[in-house]
C-alpha cells in the first residue's frame, strides 16, 4: 500500500523527490516490468527494478554543509516545535527540496535539527514561489500519520491569493488542462491545449 516514491525514500533518504520523478518518469523504475508513477501504491510480492543511483553523501557531509546562519535561519522559521510535528514558515522563493540547479531549499536546511532519525521528515510540498505553512514529522509515526492525513485529504489546506482589482464574475469554474514543463531552471505546471502531449485535465 505504500506509495513508490515513499518506498525509495524510506531505502536512499539521499534522493530527493525531484530525482525520483525523473527516473520514474524515464522509464528507468519499473514495476512488474512495466513503467510506474511515483504515487503507484505498491503490492507485497511486487518486483522493483531499481537503476543506478547516485551515492549518498558521505556521513557528516551534510552537516558540514549547513554553517551557523543557515541553522539559525531554518531555526527563524518555526512557528510550532513539539516531539513530534515542527510547523514551518516557508517564505516565497525558497523551494522545499533540491534539484538539479536548487541548492538552497528547505530539505537541506532539516539538518539544523539533526541528522539520521533526528531529522525531520516532509510529508507534504509548497511551490517554490508559495508562502506558506509546512508540516513536518519528528518521529517516522508521526511522520506517517500527517502522510496519511494528506492523502486522505484530511488536512484541510486554505490558499489566499492577493489580486489586484475586483475578479469579474466573483466566481466560477476554471477548466483547463494543465501540463508541467521545464521553464528556466524549473519544472512549472502551465495551460496546455487539450491534445497536447502530457496534458491533463484540470478543474477549478
Amino acid at each position: 500500500g505504500v506509495r513508490l516514491d515513499r518506498w525509495f525514500k524510506r531505502r536512499w533518504p539521499h534522493l530527493n523527490h525531484v530525482q525520483i520523478q525523473k527516473l520514474a518518469r524515464s522509464g528507468q523504475i519499473r514495476v512488474d516490468g512495466a513503467r510506474a508513477k511515483p504515487e503507484t501504491r505498491l503490492s507485497a510480492g511486487s518486483q522493483i527494478r531499481v537503476p543506478p543511483l547516485p551515492d549518498a553523501p558521505a556521513p557528516g557531509e551534510r552537516e558540514a554543509k549547513l554553517d551557523p546562519r543557515d541553522a539559525a535561519f531554518a531555526r527563524s522559521l518555526v512557528l510550532y516545535e513539539d516531539e513530534e510535528v515542527l510547523v514551518l514558515n516557508k517564505p516565497s522563493g525558497l523551494a522545499v527540496q533540491g534539484g538539479t540547479k536548487t541548492r538552497h531549499h528547505i530539505d537541506r536546511l532539516l539538518s539544523a535539527w539533526g541528522e539520521g532519525l533526528e531529522r525531520p521528515r516532509l510529508v507534504h510540498r509548497l511551490d517554490r514561489d508559495t508562502s506558506g505553512v509546512l508540516v513536518l514529522g519528528k518521529t517516522p509515526g508521526a511522520a506517517a500519520r500527517l502522510a496519511g492525513a494528506f492523502a486522505r485529504r484530511k488536512a484541510e489546506k486554505t490558499y489566499w491569493a492577493l489580486v489586484y482589482g475586483q475578479p469579474k464574475p466573483m466566481e466560477g469554474v476554471l477548466d483547463l488542462p494543465l501540463v508541467k514543463k521545464g521553464v528556466g531552471d524549473r519544472e512549472m505546471v502551465v495551460p496546455a491545449e487539450a491534445k497536447e502531449p502530457g496534458a491533463e485535465p484540470a478543474e477549478t
